[in-house]
């Protein structure tokens, strides 16, 4: 049995603790992080206000806590839509070649072409500013690369021996690909997928930053670290501690990332 290797650890740890934050949140937190408080207006952190309060009285860590879970929600569910979308259209090419698949290449290249925020920011003109526009934006930004990855995987599948006994056997096309061609393909989708998780939290919170975000009052720590900026001298804690969740929840994220790819990757497999 292999030990499991310190990137794997530390990052199941970090990831492991947002994703209890973000459960805890959904049933406490230590202040309502909505309500308005005046009389402690950018006090610092203290017993009371553990993480301090920001310039209108509300508990950081509250609120910290309840973006947790809003950055969250808005990466796996970008995560499953990209996913979703990505492989059925790397499936469906790389399995049917031919003029179905430079068909569908040609339009998935010409969106890899457009940065992945500037699309975003396209799309999310036309679905507006709220979670679910930013779930459809950043999910159809990352599904080219998804659609890349998967019928990359497939071409290296079709022609192997077990494809082609099913056919011979007689299953039908798309039996073949869901049953035998689809779960061969998981090991690159799935070090993707972490690796995408990353990508939309950090996209949510720069979408939050630039105002393009879930609107105000709800908290990310996108819309908070921007809301924090004009206090930096002042309150520096209003933007060091939605700065370092961002930080460390990354940092998490392509740990984790790096040990699932050293354990599915044959390739890397004995070299860390």
């Amino acid at each position: 049995m292999r030990r499991l290797a310190p990137n794997a650890i530390i990052g199941g740890l970090l990831i492991g603790i947002l994703l209890l934050v973000a459960l805890i949140q959904q049933f406490w937190t230590p202040h309502d992080p909505m309500k308005l408080n005046f009389m402690a207006r950018l006090v610092a952190p203290s017993a009371d206000f553990l993480l301090g309060t920001d310039e209108f009285g509300r508990d950081v860590l509250s609120r910290l806590m309840m973006g947790a879970s809003a950055s969250v929600s808005i990466a796996l569910m970008t995560v499953a839509l990209a996913v979703f979308l990505g492989t059925t259209i790397g499936l469906l090419s790389g399995y049917s070649r031919g003029l179905v698949d430079r068909v569908i290449m040609m339009f998935n290249d010409a969106l890899l072409a457009f940065p992945g925020m500037l699309l975003a920011l396209g799309l999310l003109s036309v679905f507006g500013a709220n979670k679910y526009g930013i779930i459809v934006a950043l999910g159809v930004a990352y599904t080219p690369s998804v659609a890349r990855v998967v019928r990359g995987a497939v071409l290296s599948l079709r022609e192997r021996e077990f494809v082609r006994a099913s056919r011979t056997m007689g299953f039908s096309e798309g039996y073949t690909m869901l049953r035998h061609v689809l779960p061969n393909s998981l090991a690159p989708l799935i070090v993707l997928a972490t690796s995408m998780f990353g990508w939309t939290l950090l996209s949510e919170s720069a979408l939050s930053f630039l105002g393009l975000g879930v609107p105000p009052p709800a908290p990310t720590w996108g819309n908070m670290l921007a809301a924090g900026r004009p206090y930096i001298e002042q309150a520096p804690w209003l933007a060091i501690f939605p700065g370092l969740c961002i930080s460390l929840t990354l940092l998490g994220i392509n740990l984790l990332g790096d040990a699932l790819r050293d354990r599915l990757d044959p390739q890397m497999r004995g070299t860390a």
